[in-house]
């Protein structure tokens, strides 16, 4: 097997079960510093035998054996330190074994949960559930909070030392504590959907699965419809909203969002993540009716203004007014703090060659503050 062979498995593996591997290795003592550095040393050691020897069976079954010897040594004082021999029955052990699939999913939102401690500082939460659960890089957090990376980098390494000086329980909070801790929970979902690295259905999968625990939640079913809504339309490339073929969308998956979204029927006015929901669900529409409700989408943004009025959010209600009233008022409309936001760049520079007017140097920033080749390759080849 050629080294290239060995690092596309290791990747995989990453992809796939990083997170449930931290939360396992790290339950134990609370150290998840610890079991990141273990589970590093274990892709480590992937990377220099699996050429040689292939890939195990079992990856996450060899990853976890490796990982676990590692922190062992760890605990041990020096003169006691051993490491026990990687046998071939290692392949073989399955490190979910004693988990039903079920609870896996609760092991992963302990840890989510655990990342929500009061204890914990508030701006750090949600980037360590990104990091430490869901196994995105700092840099990549960091891009999608717009801050600099060493910024995001401190928090971290300040947030997984206070988890290990308090000695946080890996416990899921009891009803009473757990509306406290969900809302950063939801946006490290959030997160995962919107970070480009991010594999297809992951954010979906964890929303579906927090949803159906909670029960009754919400915000949790509006996430969930988000996410799967988001998901009915994912492709490969990059091709505008208003470009693509409404036929290609999964149908399925659209009706499946639409059930999510009658699921989240709030108590009170309805929260952001069952207003954006609301608003996937009108641009979905588009595969039943042929075109795009725009006064819809005008009204549910207003609504989503008030209760989440983020950056994102302005900028794409200033792209809807542009519709409504024409490419100037969609201009006005812009916000003016975003010199540093994408979406900002790519929305200015749609509006101004709707309008007319000169749009390259536009495209050409909306192109270099991407990290999407293919996003960056479609807004240089409109400049």
């Amino acid at each position: 097997m050629s080294a290239d062979e060995a690092r596309a498995a290791a990747e995989r593996a990453a992809r796939a079960s990083y997170g449930k591997l931290v939360a396992l290795l790290a339950a134990p003592a609370g150290d998840v510093a610890l079991a990141e550095d273990a589970l590093a040393g274990a892709f480590e050691e992937a990377l220099r035998r699996w050429p040689a020897t292939g890939v195990p069976a079992n990856p996450e079954g060899w990853l976890l054996t490796v990982a676990r010897n590692r922190r062992r040594d760890v605990w041990k004082s020096a003169a006691a330190r051993t490491c026990a021999p990687l046998t071939e029955d290692s392949a073989h052990i399955d490190p979910l074994a004693d988990h039903d699939p079920y609870a896996i999913g609760d092991k992963r939102l302990e840890l989510l949960f655990v990342c929500a401690h009061p204890a914990i500082d508030e701006t750090a939460r949600t980037p360590l559930m990104l990091q430490t659960v869901l196994g995105f890089e700092a840099a990549e957090i960091a891009r999608a909070y717009a801050v600099p990376p060493a910024t995001m980098a401190q928090r971290l390494v300040r947030a997984k030392k206070r988890i290990k000086q308090a000695r946080i329980p890996f416990t899921v909070p009891d009803r009473r504590s757990m509306p406290d801790r969900l809302p950063p929970v939801l946006e490290a979902v959030y997160g995962c959907a919107a970070i480009a690295s991010s594999p297809a259905g992951e954010a979906q999968y964890l929303a579906v699965t927090l949803a159906v625990l909670l029960g009754n939640e919400a915000e949790a079913w509006g996430l969930a419809a988000l996410t799967t809504l988001t998901l009915a339309r994912h492709r490969t490339g990059f091709v505008p909203l208003d470009a693509q073929n409404p036929s290609d969308w999964d149908a399925a998956l659209i009706d499946e969002g639409e059930a999510y979204l009658r699921r989240a029927d709030p108590s009170g006015p309805p929260g952001r993540f069952q207003l954006e929901a609301a608003i996937q669900a009108v641009h979905c529409d588009r595969r039943r009716t042929g075109h795009t409700d725009w006064a819809a989408l005008d009204t549910l943004y207003a609504a989503l203004l008030i209760v989440a009025p983020s950056l994102g959010a302005r900028v794409a209600a200033a792209a809807v007014r542009g519709r409504i009233d024409g490419p100037e008022a969609g201009l006005a409309a812009l916000p003016t703090d975003a010199e540093s936001f994408q979406p900002y760049w790519a929305t200015r520079a749609d509006l101004l060659a709707r309008a007319g007017r000169d749009a390259t140097a536009a495209y050409h920033r909306a192109a270099d503050l991407t990290d999407d080749p293919s996003v960056a390759a479609f807004l240089r080849s409109r400049a």
